[in-house]
């Protein structure tokens, strides 16, 4: 099955690094960010899984838990978390997925069906399309997908704040422009009406065009 903005995202069982997940039932009624990862002991990874743990709060402001994965059998995983908090002196406490068997890699199409079964004797380079950053919502349906490269570091500042701009643009109704930052201007989306706009917004908005119109972030 193909994944898109709007899929369910695939329901799992698994062992992490702070034991089995369901993933489904892991969630509840929060939002998650689930984040993949080629091997463990991978320089680029090593960073990001540590960066992370030091965003593990401000996901917890929102309601979000923070699930990494990497292909590589569990113990493997476990024997990695010393070196990124050594190297970024943030302690990984949240869990990692140990996807020895490929099977998460595969029902989220990051690898294809025919990549085997086992991650044993699996390079990084086999697995570099293990690269991606998925939101799910509460309702377990995939808000937003990031793909990247194995040699570029993911910006997770980016991905907080597009949590940021999903979670406003769900509560509220509205979007949110280019570069958009909390507390800035949003979008009143083409399908309102001017004539609803003005019962929902009654101070008004700024006309940029008749299909751009700006008001201030809605408060909660």
């Amino acid at each position: 099955m193909t994944l898109s903005i709007g899929s369910v995202a695939p329901d799992f069982t698994a062992e992490t690094t702070t034991g089995p997940v369901h993933f489904h039932d892991w969630i509840g009624d929060q939002w998650a960010i689930l984040f993949s990862h080629p091997k463990a002991f991978t320089p680029v990874c090593t960073t990001e899984l540590g960066y992370m743990a030091g965003l593990k709060d401000e996901f917890a402001k929102r309601n979000t838990k923070i699930i990494g994965l990497s292909v590589d059998a569990n113990e493997d995983n476990r024997n990695w978390l010393p070196d990124i908090e050594e190297v970024s002196g943030n302690k990984v406490d949240y869990p990692v997925i140990g996807d020895s068997d490929l099977s998460v890699a595969k029902k989220y199409n990051m690898l294809p069906a025919d990549a085997g079964e086992t991650a044993a004797g699996r390079t990084a380079a086999n697995n570099a399309t293990v690269r991606t950053v998925y939101i799910v919502g509460p309702d377990k349906k995939i808000r937003a997908m990031l793909l990247y490269p194995m040699s570029s570091g993911r910006n997770f500042d980016e991905v907080l704040r597009l949590l940021d701009s999903v979670q406003l643009t769900e509560n509220k109704g509205v979007a949110t422009p280019v570069n958009w930052k909390p507390g800035e201007d949003v979008i009143i989306p083409p399908s309102v009406s001017d004539e609803d706009a003005k019962a929902k917004y009654p101070n008004g908005w700024e006309t940029v065009k008749p299909y751009l119109r700006r008001i201030p972030q809605p408060a909660d």
